[in-house]
Formats: structure tokens, C-alpha cells, sequence
């Protein structure tokens, strides 16, 4: 039993799961690439106030879940909960603001939330991230969403479905919050003491609420499509025009709102058939107001992420296999104390030839060397005793054919990559 344990919501990636990371991490690129979005990395901690303030200070991340810290000079800073914050930031900071619009952007890495941790979410999970800045143009939205849809397509996955919904802006908005309120002031003693709270300080998120007394309230809550103002209403339409013309499966789902507060209009979810309770693979939309809240100019923008973590736990309940990642090709063996030093020179300029190469170090037999390489699953075993070191040659082995002959050391490297299908 080892001393010391990994943190609670965190976990080890170890080299029997590398493969489903760099498969993944191979479409994203693959992706991205297509749809000309380039990728910018912004540092794992933040200023506290750019969360506060561009997250929400009343939601459950600011007030529940932020990895929150007083540095040395005793300024406050946060673990990143999610990326758009700080890509934005940065966005500002260097002068991203000044290029040709939609400037489009994609990050991956590690966010931090003090919560529950459960199946393919854990306190530090791993984030795909992908930003579209400047352009109001809901065809964007359709790009944006359509770049997570060809992720999981890719991948394998089948019976993808948009969820979606639009949360209205500035003006519309307060008028449908009224009328939300005025609806639960007659449900106020049924629903949980959280959706209590957030009916006074962000009631939006009533609709997302996951307590089991709250769902048939929500089920019968008026739906917010009814009350957008005439530009929500286009943009939306608009939307579902380009969804119905791409043919993308979608389902209206009057209760996604996402759960930060910068949401406007556009919000969306992906779903999966067949994954367990937890179907939704990824979740974004619209934020036209949080650039200018940061301190930048009116900017529109849009985004989505996507937990890797989650995404190798669907992949592996739906059965979708993965490549193997690269493994040494051959094996460098050797007996006796004089072939030691040979067989060392060997193994490093195979390698400098580009050649996947491995060995066995210390005393072992070459019995057990040859156990060893055949584990490994290698093509061929270079095999060098005394007499091969004083005769300058090495025996290569076939692995597959059990064939084996001589070849001078001079040209090993050259003639093990000529047997070596092509990569």
C-alpha cells in the first residue's frame, strides 16, 4: 500500500489509457485544423476577480467551487474552473481583439471545481475548449457546434443529438424572469432550498436544478422561446434553419440554460444515446456580453467544452476501440561482458536511425532477454554474443517467422528499417 494516495478527485492517467489521449487529442487537432481554429494557452491560475466577475459571482462555481488562494504578495488567485474567463483575457491583453473576425480559438487542458466528483468528472478534469470571438452571425453558432458534433462523430460515436435552447439577452430576458418568478411564488414550499436562493439571486438556473422534488416544477415552467424579443427570435430561428438545412438532429429543452452567467441566447448540449444517465458530452453557446463586461469593446462571441475524462468513459461504455499507441519495434540482446558495450553502441544508433528500440539492462540470461522481447511484442531481436562483436555482425531475429540471419553492424540500422513496414 503506498504512503501517499492521489487527491480526492483526482486521478493518475496511466500508460494503459495514454492511448484513448492521444486518439482523442489527434481528432481535436485533425478538427480544429479543418475549421481553422488555432490554438492559444492561457495559465492555469487567474486573477480571482476575472472569475467573479466573468463567471458569475452568484453561482455555484464562484460560490462553491473555485480552488480560490493568497499568494505571497498577497494578491487572490483561482485554478481555473473554465476556460473562456481567461481566454478572453488574454484575448484583450494581446491585442487578439485587432484581427480579422471571427477570430477562432481552441485550448486543452486542466480545470479545477471543488465538487462531487463522480463517473468522468473529477475535481481536476481535462478540458477541450473552443472559443469563436466578434461575429453574431448564427452561422457561426452552427460552426461551433458542429465542430464537438464531427468530434464524436469521428470518434465513433452514433445517435448524436443536439439539445438546445436560447436563454434571450439584455432586453428580453428580464421580462421572462418576472414571469418565471411569478410562477414559483406558488411553488416556493415544493422546491429544494438551493432553488430557493437562486430564485432571488439567479433564476435562470431554477431550470437546471437536479433535485428530484424540483423536476415536475421545472417540467411545467413557462418556456423562455416564448418570450424572446424580435432579435433573439431571429437569431434562433435563424439557427434552426441552418441546423435543419445541415440535417443536425436537435431537441428543444425549454430547461438547458448552463450554468454560468454569461449565457446569452444560443445554449447548447450534445447528446449521446446509450451512455447512462450523464448524456450530454459537451455543453456551450452564446456570451455577447462578457467581453464588454472584462473591459473590452461589444464583442459577441461563442463556445463550447468538452471533459476528455468524460469522453473516454462514453467511448469505453459504447465499446469504440482505439489504435495502439507506438511501442519499440526491436529488441537489443546480448551475452557475455564483452558484447555489453557493443550492444549499448547498437541500441543508440538504432535509435538515432529512427528505429523504436528497447533492451533488457543488467545481468539478465539471454533466455530471459528473449522471454522478455517476445512480452513486448517486437518484430525483431538483435541478438550479439562475443563471437558477433569480434566478427563485427549482429543475428537479427524475425519475431513473426522465427527466421534469423547475420548482418553486419555497419548496416544494421539501415537494414532493420527496410524490414519495417513504413510509417
Amino acid at each position: 500500500m503506498a504512503k501517499y494516495q492521489a487527491v480526492k478527485g483526482t486521478r493518475d492517467v496511466l500508460p494503459e489509457e495514454q492511448p484513448y489521449w492521444r486518439h482523442i487529442e489527434a481528432h481535436m487537432y485533425r478538427i480544429c485544423t479543418l475549421y481553422g481554429y488555432e490554438r492559444i494557452d492561457t495559465p492555469i491560475f487567474e486573477q480571482t476577480q476575472l472569475f467573479e466577475r466573468g463567471v458569475g459571482a452568484s453561482t455555484d462555481i464562484v460560490e462553491k467551487e473555485m480552488y480560490t488562494f493568497e499568494d505571497r504578495g498577497h494578491d487572490s488567485l483561482t485554478l481555473r474552473p473554465e476556460f473562456t474567463a481567461g481566454v478572453i483575457r488574454a484575448y484583450l491583453q494581446n491585442g487578439l481583439h485587432t484581427r480579422p473576425k471571427p477570430v477562432r480559438l481552441f485550448s486543452v487542458g486542466p480545470i479545477f471545481r471543488y465538487e462531487r466528483p463522480q463517473a468522468g468528472r473529477l475535481r481536476q478534469h481535462t478540458q477541450f475548449n473552443v472559443e469563436a470571438l466578434g461575429e453574431q452571425d448564427p452561422a457561426v453558432d452552427v460552426e461551433v457546434m458542429s465542430i464537438a458534433w464531427q468530434l464524436y462523430a469521428d470518434l465513433g460515436f452514433r445517435g448524436l443529438r443536439f439539445q438546445l435552447n436560447s436563454t434571450g439577452c439584455p432586453r428580453c430576458r428580464p421580462g421572462y424572469l418576472k414571469v418565471l418568478r411569478h410562477y414559483y411564488e406558488a411553488h416556493l414550499q415544493e422546491i429544494c432550498p438551493d432553488c430557493r436562493r437562486r430564485l432571488e439571486r439567479s433564476p435562470l438556473r431554477v431550470l437546471d436544478c437536479k433535485v428530484e422534488s424540483c423536476q415536475p416544477i421545472i417540467a411545467k415552467a413557462p418556456p423562455l422561446l416564448e418570450h424572446l424579443c424580435p432579435d433573439c427570435a431571429s437569431h434562433f430561428a435563424q439557427l434552426r434553419h441552418y441546423l435543419d438545412a445541415l440535417g443536425r438532429p436537435y431537441a428543444l429543452n425549454h430547461r438547458l440554460v448552463r450554468g454560468l452567467d454569461y449565457y446569452t441566447k444560443t445554449v447548447f448540449e450534445v447528446w449521446v444515446q446509450g451512455i447512462g444517465a450523464q448524456n450530454a458530452m459537451c455543453g456551450g453557446g452564446r456570451y455577447d456580453g462578457l467581453i464588454e463586461q472584462l473591459g473590452g469593446p461589444p464583442t459577441p462571441g461563442i463556445g463550447f467544452g468538452s471533459g476528455i475524462e468524460r469522453i473516454i468513459l462514453s467511448m469505453k461504455e459504447q465499446g469504440l476501440t482505439v489504435p495502439s499507441l507506438p511501442r519499440p519495434q526491436v529488441f537489443v540482446a546480448y551475452q557475455g561482458e564483452k558484447a555489453r558495450l557493443t550492444a549499448l553502441r547498437t541500441i543508440f544508433a538504432l535509435r538515432e536511425g529512427g528505429v523504436a528500440t528497447t533492451f533488457a539492462p543488467g545481468d539478465r540470461s539471454l533466455k530471459a532477454q528473449l522471454r522478455e522481447a517476445n512480452r513486448l511484442g517486437v518484430a525483431f531481436v538483435v541478438i550479439l554474443g562475443e563471437e558477433e562483436v569480434a566478427r563485427e555482425v549482429a543475428s537479427l531475429k524475425d519475431m513473426t517467422t522465427g527466421a534469423q540471419h547475420e548482418v553486419a553492424l555497419s548496416r544494421l540500422a539501415e537494414h532493420v528499417r527496410s524490414k519495417l513496414p513504413a510509417a
